[in-house]
């Protein structure tokens, strides 16, 4: 039992028992996927269920599945894929739509495209953190090839208006990408309704292990040029021997993740009202700074004016985990990006804390969580 509570389910979610239970199962057998006998047969078996897991959760063919070592990989290969794609197919097409408050897996590799004579174009978001789709949709042209926009910001849980931006970058002709890493397992994703060509996925983001994601690839899209290459595994796309435990985990994560998306949004909903609830009855000076938008079931974030963030988290580390968006960068604390980029100023920025409840979080935990914090901030404001 852990001495701590957690709640900082934006960086990572706590693995599943029955993950790691399909996890063991699979550690206890021998065999690469790739050998023609008996024990690789097994091992590609437990690699194609994981597959099939992983498609059926976001409405996909299992075929569309492409295993790689996270989320960010997946964005690697899907923005630098589609780039080496579009030289030798779609040379008219030079520009890359990213937004303001991509993970930064995304904004720089797109950056790096520049390079190869790609115009990178980030489109800006609305104070409440949702892309600006009146702006967007100015920036796409018929010489775009690619916009990438994620589903659920890291920092926020401010869930995007995927839909909309696709049918925008549809309707040029152009390519859409999306990082659903924040968003598997906690809403529903179905990609033919999206009508998504590239969406990057992360076990480690729902309650699978850490170190395997997935790229899915329509279909009827492009394949992006592969950028890991050698024994041509995943169909050519990604070579190297797949590590067969993780995917079992992330197939097993998926298959749980469906049967339980309902209940657990209203589990996580139910913690996080419980919890604010606590911090209004103590008169706890706050807002949310993603006002109205819709956010994933139990993630927030939150500025407690004129306190600083780390102070914060500094105080309550030992008993509760939760985290900032800020980043060190040579000795010295920098703002988050995506908190500037919603309008935010620097001290402003500084003193925000992101909250995530997961489906192992408990009332209990909720309460004593709101507790720990009131404390903190009362002792940092006096």
């Amino acid at each position: 039992m852990a001495n701590y509570i957690y709640i900082d389910n934006f960086s990572t979610t706590p693995l599943s028992p029955y993950a790691l239970s399909q996890m063991k199962d699979a550690f206890s057998l021998t065999g690469n996927a790739a050998s023609p006998h008996i024990a690789g047969a097994q091992a590609l078996f437990r690699i194609n269920e994981a597959r099939e897991n992983i498609s059926n959760l976001i409405g996909a063919l299992s075929s569309e599945i492409f295993f790689t070592s996270g989320a960010t990989e997946a964005n690697n290969l899907a923005l630098r894929g589609i780039g080496q794609w579009g030289i030798l197919n779609a040379k008219e097409r030079n520009r890359i739509i990213i937004s303001d408050i991509e993970h930064k897996s995304v904004i720089e590799t797109a950056l790096s495209l520049t390079d190869i004579g790609f115009d990178v174009v980030k489109a800006p978001v609305l104070h409440d953190g949702t892309i600006d789709l009146v702006q967007l949709n100015e920036l796409i042209n018929d010489q775009t090839l690619l916009v990438s926009l994620m589903y659920v910001n890291n920092e926020t849980g401010v869930i995007q208006p995927v839909w909309d931006a696709v049918r925008m970058t549809h309707q040029h002709g152009a390519l859409f990408h999306c990082d659903a890493a924040q968003a598997l397992g906690k809403l529903s994703i179905d990609v033919l309704e999206l009508e998504v060509d590239y969406l990057s996925l992360s076990a480690h983001k729902c309650y699978g292990p850490m170190g395997i994601g997935a790229l899915y690839i329509a279909a009827d899209a492009p394949k992006p040029l592969a950028q890991n290459v050698g024994g041509g595994q995943e169909r050519g796309l990604r070579s190297g021997t797949e590590p067969v435990p993780l995917i079992v985990g992330f197939g097993a994560a998926a298959q749980e993740a469906a049967g339980k998306l309902v209940d657990d949004a209203v589990h996580s909903a139910r913690l996080s009202a419980h919890f604010l609830a606590k911090l209004d009855a103590a008169q706890v000076e706050y807002r949310r700074i993603s006002g109205d938008a819709p956010t994933i079931p139990g993630g927030f974030a939150l500025i407690f004016p004129n306190i600083s963030a780390d102070e914060i988290i500094s105080k309550v580390s030992k008993t509760l985990c939760i985290s900032s968006g800020s980043a060190c960068n040579k000795g010295a604390v920098v703002p988050s990006y995506v908190f500037k980029s919603m309008g935010f100023s620097d001290e402003e920025a500084r003193s925000i804390v992101r909250f995530s409840f997961s489906r192992f979080n408990t009332l209990e935990e909720a309460e004593q969580a709101s507790l720990i914090l009131i404390e903190a901030i009362s002792a940092l404001r006096s």
